[in-house]
């Protein structure tokens, strides 16, 4: 039975002055695009079993307002996601709960898109999400890929993604 990998990078972020990095809250920009992630992965009908939040505020709020479609789902706050590195982030992945088949990671950058490329096997997965990938991870940004087997069994260019997808596919806002 397939399992399946969400990663969410979390909306645009406003930078108050004297604010630290890990409180950081969501901009308006953000605070329009998470929700607008949220109702494309409901419609989708893509409901996360398991949803793992770094600690940090931003992605707290992005998660806020695109969870708010799932209602009654709970997340966990996971400090290990906040600034790590894909290797962290796909020890995070390993440890997930071997029940769930769809998991949720809501992140950031740079690690969000080295995890997402690194997981991903140019063999399988779709061209032009791969290419885009690449290249930038917007915020807001969905990734998702799909592998056979459980999360241990999950490595380096063991994943087929399946899509890319950014607030400015679905009709938001500018991004980066």
């Amino acid at each position: 039975m397939p399992v399946r990998l969400i990663l969410m990078r979390h909306a645009k972020s406003a930078w108050p002055e004297g604010v630290a990095d890990f409180d950081r809250p969501l901009a308006l920009r953000g605070q329009e695009a998470a929700p607008l992630m949220g109702r494309w992965l409901a419609k989708q009908g893509m409901t996360p079993d398991q949803v793992l939040v770094s600690a940090a505020r931003r992605t707290r709020e992005t998660w806020a307002l695109a969870g708010a479609f799932f209602p009654g789902l709970a997340h966990e706050a996971t400090p290990a996601i906040y600034g790590a590195s894909a290797g962290d982030l796909l020890d995070v992945v390993h440890d997930a709960e071997p029940l769930a088949r769809t998991l949720m990671l809501v992140g950031h950058n740079p690690g969000m898109q080295e995890l997402g490329y690194a997981l991903a096997n140019p063999a399988t997965s779709e061209t032009e999400p791969l290419r885009r990938l690449s290249q930038k991870y917007p915020t807001a940004g969905l990734a998702i890929l799909e592998q056979d087997g459980g999360w241990r069994d999950i490595a380096w260019g063991s994943m087929r993604l399946v899509t890319f997808i950014t607030p400015r596919a679905l009709g938001g806002v500018d991004e980066d």
